[in-house]
């Protein structure tokens, strides 16, 4: 069997901020050294498993880093598959897909009539078939199910589940057919972008959610027998699908959050030959995150030797000190005043603690998750503990069907 070299990346979110701050430099950063990686790796086929912006309108620096990567995978001969995420526009990805397919890169931005366009075959550097890519894009309530008048949660969340099963094994079966067909014994990969049971998350690492609650949250099976690798996106954290090492997030090339900082990011190196080799790859780090807490004499310290190294880190502060301290924020930007740091939040968890105290809410909202929000409005108004839960899921659908107006809006 042909040897082919595969990467898996995910979840580029091409333009997203973290705090207002913009992140074009290290974008730049991550795709140059990408595309180093890749010809240093000698890389057949780059896997893109959806979120390749962050919003379904990405502005014109995202989408001119997106181009230009594009353009050094053609200009080195390089196979990419590139699938849509939650956060992308599926008509603005594959607007430029048959032109790209020209040039080696396929895309696939929405399930279509003809659900042969998610199967793609994969080619050595000879040029012979080498593996078959089932390319799932992101599967949205429309492309799992029909909605009927007065079903319940229940019955959302079951149609949900057999539509995706549906979907993967009526792909899986395409696959199966076209290798038959090529008459050799090709490895099957499959893409998808969606949210597994287990999965690990983190507080603040940006993951929007693509079913909310509980609905549509998937175990390894749903893929099915057959396949040899499932290149999954959208959870930021890289991690194995309930410790099956071939089912994998790739996660994040860069930290959404400060609750990442200080974790390696990493892709997924797969050679297909006689057998399958998983190595993951390092993804240097371009902006140290660092997240500081403590009272104001300790943060004053860390900031001070931070100072002292030079350090150009992004800070989040949290203040955890007994005393109050009203002008913080104005000490705080004092201390790092003629550094390259810069705070781009600051928590003043002892005002929080004396708001709640008082029973005020005066606390930030963006210490409040939304579902923390809604929970309290039902509290404040005094909505008895047995509507809650019928209540909570609607508000979790309704956000659910907002979440996917980007697409209909098409």
């Amino acid at each position: 069997m042909a040897t082919l070299r595969v990467l898996h990346t995910s979840d580029w979110h091409l333009g997203c901020t973290l705090y207002g701050r913009k992140r074009y430099e290290e974008f730049a950063a991550f795709l140059d050294w990408l595309a180093v990686t890749i010809g240093e790796q000698r890389i057949d086929l780059l896997l893109v498993a959806g979120d390749i912006f962050d919003t379904t309108t990405p502005s014109n620096r995202a989408q001119e880093l997106y181009y230009q990567f594009l353009c050094r995978m053609a200009a080195q001969h390089r196979q990419v598959i590139i699938t849509a995420g939650n956060h992308d526009s599926p008509s603005f990805l594959s607007a430029p897909k048959h032109l790209l397919s020209v040039l080696g890169i396929h895309v696939v931005g929405s399930v279509t009539d003809n659900i042969e366009d998610e199967i793609i075959v994969a080619r050595d550097a000879q040029g012979q078939p080498a593996a078959i890519v089932l390319a799932v894009p992101y599967l949205r309530d429309r492309d799992l199910r029909q909605v009927e008048a007065g079903e319940s949660f229940e019955q959302k969340d079951a149609r949900m589940r057999q539509g995706l099963r549906e979907h993967y094994e009526s792909v899986r079966r395409l696959a199966l057919a076209k290798r038959e067909e090529l008459g050799c014994e090709l490895p099957l990969i499959a893409m998808g972008h969606l949210f597994t049971s287990g999965g690990m998350t983190l507080d603040g690492d940006g993951v929007r959610e693509l079913y909310v609650g509980k609905l549509a949250q998937v175990g390894a099976e749903i893929f099915g027998p057959d396949l040899a690798y499932v290149a999954l996106g959208h959870l930021h954290l890289p991690q194995m699908v309930q410790d099956l090492p071939t089912v994998r997030y790739s996660g994040s090339p860069l930290p959404m959050g400060f609750s990442e900082a200080g974790r390696q990011k990493s892709m997924m190196l797969l050679e297909f030959g006689p057998e399958l080799t998983l190595t993951p790859l390092a993804i240097p780090s371009w902006q140290e995150l660092l997240a500081l807490s403590g009272d104001l004499e300790e943060i004053t310290a860390a900031l001070r030797e931070l100072a002292a190294q030079a350090s150009r880190a992004w800070l989040e502060i949290t203040y955890t000190g007994e005393e109050l301290v009203s002008n913080l924020h104005e000490q705080l930007l004092g201390i790092i005043d003629g550094t390259a740091m810069e705070i781009l939040r600051i928590k003043n968890e002892r005002i929080l603690q004396r708001y709640l105290a008082a029973g005020q809410m005066g606390e930030r909202l963006e210490n409040l998750s939304v579902e923390e929000v809604f929970a309290r409005c039902l509290a404040e108004h005094e909505i008895p503990e047995e509507q809650q839960g019928m209540l909570k899921e609607a508000f979790f659908e309704i956000r659910r069907e907002l979440a996917e107006d980007d697409g209909k809006a098409e």
